[in-house]
């Protein structure tokens, strides 16, 4: 959710501070770009995991449910570390959103799969994301275009909405879960699609570089 800055020292592969802060030369396997790699490395993981489950609601969903949370919970973590010990990279600006989309896309798949979330909800989120993905690639060369509060609301919301799916509290709870979970799932499409074209608009609108 936080954005990482421009390296202020170019890398130079993994030759440099890991975890020291300074301004000397950074290594692409520092702390933070670390943390990152792990959160992505863990969306698989979770997702196997809630298919192992196969809709039972037992340990191993709880389990998935439990690391999903904590590769979601962690999404400052990384950022913070690179921006306070100055070990922002190329790599780790890449990497730090794409862990993020990985998450959310591995969390909508898995309970797809499952037969607990329609298939149109994952299509309407992925494609945004994918969209607005590559749409930022063919614009932020020669724009400039300010972030969005939206976007990290955006993010939040998922976050907090897939957790509460992931997690079967309705079996000790019961089934007002579905309703609540259900409410968090419309706040996040009407969010998701709204900040999306709002990006668009703004991407439009934006100057070039050279104006």
């Amino acid at each position: 959710m936080g954005e990482r800055q421009e390296p202020q020292t170019p890398p130079s592969g993994f030759r440099g501070r890991v975890l020291a802060s300074g301004d000397s030369q950074v290594s692409n396997g520092n702390i933070a770009n670390i943390i990152t790699v792990v959160r992505i490395l863990l969306a698989p993981l979770f997702v196997w995991l809630v298919l192992l489950d196969g809709g039972e609601h037992g340990l191993w969903r709880f389990v998935a449910a439990g690391l999903f949370i904590a590769a979601i919970a962690t999404d400052g973590l990384d950022g913070a570390l690179a921006r306070n010990r100055n070990l922002v990279t190329n790599s780790g600006i890449i990497l730090d959103p794409i862990a993020d989309k990985i998450l959310i896309g591995g969390a909508l798949i898995a309970l797809s799969l499952v037969a607990e979330l329609p298939w149109w909800v994952v299509v309407v989120i992925l494609a945004r994301e994918i969209g607005i993905t590559l749409f930022r690639l063919a614009v932020l060369s020669n724009r400039v275009i300010p972030a969005s509060r939206g976007g990290k609301l955006k993010t939040v919301l998922q976050a907090i909405t897939l957790s509460s799916w992931l997690v079967p509290s309705w079996v000790l709870l019961g089934e007002w879960v579905f309703t609540l979970n259900w409410v968090l799932m419309g706040g996040v499409i009407l969010v998701t699609v709204a900040t999306g074209v709002d990006y668009i608009i703004k991407g439009v609108r934006a100057p070039t570089a050279s104006s």
